[in-house]
This record gives structure tokens, C-alpha cells and sequence, in this order.
């Protein structure tokens, strides 16, 4: 993961990580997130309050150099099951959609507990 964070760093990148390995359910994942990626407090609260919050609102601040997420040890159980691991997947594949079409790389790295 270093390796990571000093990728962004040579580039210019903003580099945001989450480490998600004390999550249980999807109000801890978003939570977690909010709190890791230094994102306004409304951001815990749903899905799309993240997808909003990673696209226009950076945007409309100016141009951005891009932007290297990390969300590690997302987790696998009943409370965050695979369709919420996917939908949060989405967000940040739609996420990097937004940024691609305003030429704006964005590389999200994950990994599973």
C-alpha cells in the first residue's frame, strides 16, 4: 500500500484510503469511509451521498490532477453481503466513469477481509 500512496504522490494524485476491516455492516462501511477519506459528515449516511460527494462537488472546485483510492478489507458477511459489496464496487466504477469523461484518471484498489 505505500507503494500506492508514493504512485499518487509522484503523480500528483490525491490519494484517499479506507481501511475497512473493522466494518460489519454498510452504515459501518460508509461511516468508515467518510471518516478515512475526510469527507463531509452527510456522506455516511447512503450510497449515493458518496457517489455525490467523489464527483460534482470536486469537480465544481477546480481542476483536479486525479485520484488514487484505496478501500482495504471491505468486508464479507450478512450485514454487508455481495450485493452491497457490489453497489459500493459501482459507485466508485461510476465514480471513475465521471472522472474519465472530464479526462481525470481515477484508480480505485480494493481487496476483500
Amino acid at each position: 500500500m505505500p507503494d500506492l500512496q508514493e504512485a499518487a504522490q509522484a503523480l500528483g494524485h490525491h490519494f484517499l484510503y479506507a481501511n475497512l476491516a473493522q466494518a460489519q455492516s454498510k452504515q459501518d462501511v460508509l461511516d468508515l469511509i467518510a471518516q478515512q477519506f475526510i469527507l463531509p459528515t452527510h456522506v455516511g449516511k447512503n450510497f449515493d451521498a458518496l457517489y455525490d460527494v467523489l464527483t460534482d462537488p470536486l469537480h465544481k472546485s477546480g481542476p483536479q490532477p486525479g485520484f488514487i483510492a484505496v478501500l482495504e478489507h471491505i468486508p464479507a458477511n450478512a450485514k454487508f453481503d455481495k450485493e452491497a459489496r457490489e453497489q459500493l464496487l459501482d459507485i466508485f466504477r461510476d465514480a471513475a466513469d465521471y472522472w474519465g469523461d472530464r479526462k481525470v484518471p481515477f484508480r480505485c484498489f480494493y481487496s476483500f477481509l
